[in-house]
């Protein structure tokens, strides 16, 4: 009889459980806010808190209105897509959750736009990209170096370890990277990435809507972009859309079970990178290049989900609005769902027609890399919406021409050769060329620590029709090693970031000679380059390399500029007869940097090891 009575009791539990209150809340709430005015009137919220499906939103706002309500197999999950009218005012919407005599409220804030948000100027072929890594540039906040929660604490003899750079010690040096010519500030991701160990680098997000507290707060980022905007200096956020950190709060409690790629089984990507516009590629090796986990711990995400792929856009708008951005940066491109990337670069450029985006496809391969950028047409009809594209393969040709053994055949023709295949991107002058970035060798170190050789690759950067991005500390010729792949050498903190630091690159305190004159050279050559219009949107004519020389000319309509690279160990005289196409006439031109005047009458004497560029007279 208690037998059997207990028994009953026991099958009773579940139901008396569910009968009683449930301590219903509102973990995440994202986005956390949004804009009156946005050209997308569709926002759709994620609602996440203990089995908040039971309840039924509803809104009471003029011009907003609930459109639709989605549950899905985790209760803990609502997604609520709101319909706001063009006309809609700013102000607090109150959103009610309902069950029963059960109410929550919530008001979720509708801003106003900042004015001109949507004309917003992108990065372009009149700026020039400083990249930072905040954590290894300046510490201007010792009190957030660690932070309780936090497990990644400061360790400044962990190469992999966190070393307290952080928005502050940006903020702290705007002068600086403004003095020194640039334009634009990329730093790597600064969103919360509570990782156990090697979260420094910021690739491997736990919180999509956070700057890291060891970094400082969504409000100190949104200081970074006004002083430098205040001071000439867009900035440009760093996104990653593939994957996430396996830490990251979705781990814990999952949308949908096919929120990551694999269902959430780690299968690691075999790199494949030609597989998604290949006409001979398996479907296997298609779905392993855009599903296939880089590592374990960043788990990879499945934007054929329409409900990951709208958390996204909105996710990369919404920073943009919030911050006031001139760009993004979009990590590891390629490797995302390709469907999706095509929805999400045209939803932003819907968003902010003159923005700019930049996408990092790794390639040395022209075609690899022009498949993505807007205006290609592709065989298999593919569409992309992305202005800019990192320019993978003219970096490779860069590095490899430069130390070539003086006579071989691909030293400086390399470099000409490549440049000849621009025709192959819809528009090649919206790349991104680079001299290094945080994954790759010191452009110093790769350049066999030859300065005569750094100042030609400076050059071609600055004076090339790209845009033009630098890596923090190529201006005082930082070095790494060149052999394998060693991240730590790549990013060793920038000297005068830290207090006691005895080199302060930011002042020259302790700088060698020859690191000073990099760092003059560099300004020198920017700064110039910031009123050089002809350099902005000029067109390009080149010469094939003679006599291990290559000359090429910028010109429009008013204005030529001459550069020539002579790679010989002794000075070189060229005939300027076969640059008449170009020099028409012309007797001599002003160097630049030094600002003596050369000849060309005749004959033209470059300098051994050098780059001389000229302003035609």
């Amino acid at each position: 009889m208690i037998k059997a009575s207990l028994t009953a009791l026991l099958a009773l539990l579940p139901t008396l459980a569910c009968a009683a209150p449930q301590p219903y809340r509102i973990d995440h709430m994202e986005p956390p806010l949004w804009w009156a005015g946005m050209h997308n009137t569709r926002l759709q919220l994620m609602v996440h808190g203990p089995q908040i499906a039971d309840l039924e939103p509803a809104l009471d706002y003029p011009g907003a209105r609930i459109a639709k309500v989605s549950r899905v197999a985790n209760r803990n999950y609502l997604f609520i897509d709101l319909e706001i009218a063009p006309d809609a005012k700013p102000g607090q919407l109150q959103l009610l959750f309902q069950r029963g005599a059960t109410t929550l409220r919530y008001n979720y804030a509708l801003l106003a736009r900042a004015q001109g948000s949507a004309q917003r100027a992108g990065f372009n072929s009149t700026d020039a990209i400083y990249q930072v890594m905040p954590d290894r540039y300046a510490n201007g906040d010792p009190a957030n170096d660690s932070v309780a929660g936090y497990a990644d604490k400061l360790d400044r003899a962990d190469g992999s370890g966190r070393h307290g750079g952080d928005i502050q010690g940006i903020i702290n040096h705007l002068d600086y990277v403004a003095a020194m010519g640039f334009t634009q500030l990329w730093p790597t991701p600064l969103l919360e990435s509570n990782m156990p160990h090697g979260s420094y680098h910021g690739y491997a997000s736990t919180d999509h809507y956070r700057i890291d507290p060891r970094y400082g707060s969504n409000e100190s980022f949104r200081q970074l972009a006004t002083q430098a905007r205040a001071k000439g200096i867009g900035v440009i956020q760093d996104v990653v859309l593939n994957h996430i950190g396996s830490k990251h709060w979705w781990m814990q409690d999952m949308p949908m079970q096919d929120w990551l790629t694999y269902q959430g089984k780690y299968v690691p990507t075999a790199h494949h990178r030609v597989a998604v516009q290949d006409p001979y590629a398996s479907e296997q090796d298609k779905r392993n290049f855009t599903q296939g986990w880089f590592v374990q711990g960043m788990p990879d995400l499945n934007q054929a989900n329409p409900y990951v792929a709208n958390y996204l856009i909105q996710n990369s708008i919404w920073w943009i609005e919030y911050a006031g951005l001139s760009g993004l940066r979009v990590d590891t491109y390629g490797y995302s769902n390709t469907g999706f990337l095509s929805r999400w670069s045209g939803a932003v450029m819907a968003e902010y027609p003159e923005l700019n985006l930049v996408g990092e496809e790794w390639s040395p391969l022209i075609p690899v890399v022009a498949h993505w950028q807007r205006g290609k047409q592709n065989f298999d009809g593919y569409v992309s919406h992305m202005p800019s594209m990192m320019d993978f393969p003219l970096n490779d040709a860069l590095r490899r021409a430069l130390v070539a053994p003086d006579g071989a055949e691909q030293s400086l023709t390399t470099l000409y050769e490549t440049l000849s295949q621009d025709y192959l991107y819809p528009d090649a002058g919206k790349l991104v060329l680079f001299e290094g970035n945080h994954d790759l060798s010191r452009i110093y170190s790769a350049l066999d620590a030859d300065q005569d050789l750094f100042r030609m690759a400076m050059a071609l950067v600055a004076t090339l029709p790209r845009i033009p991005q630098f890596y923090a500390g190529t201006e005082i010729q930082m070095t790494s090693t060149t052999r394998g792949r060693d991240d730590a050498s790549y990013r060793h903190d920038f000297p005068g970031g830290w207090s006691g630091d005895k080199v302060n690159a930011f002042t020259g305190a302790g700088l060698t000679q020859q690191q000073a004159a990099a760092q003059a050279y560099i300004r020198k050559l920017l700064n110039w380059r910031k009123t050089a219009s002809v350099i902005h949107h000029g067109k390009l004519m080149h010469f094939g390399p003679e006599q291990n020389t290559y000359v090429y000319f910028r010109y429009d309509g008013a204005k030529k500029v001459m550069v020539a690279l002579n790679k010989n160990r002794s000075d070189t005289t060229l005939p300027t007869e076969r640059f008449q196409e170009m020099l028409n006439g012309a007797r001599a031109g002003v160097d630049v940097i030094g600002g003596q005047r050369v000849s060309l009458d005749g004959q033209v004497t470059l300098p051994a090891r050098s780059a001389l560029i000229l302003e035609i007279e």
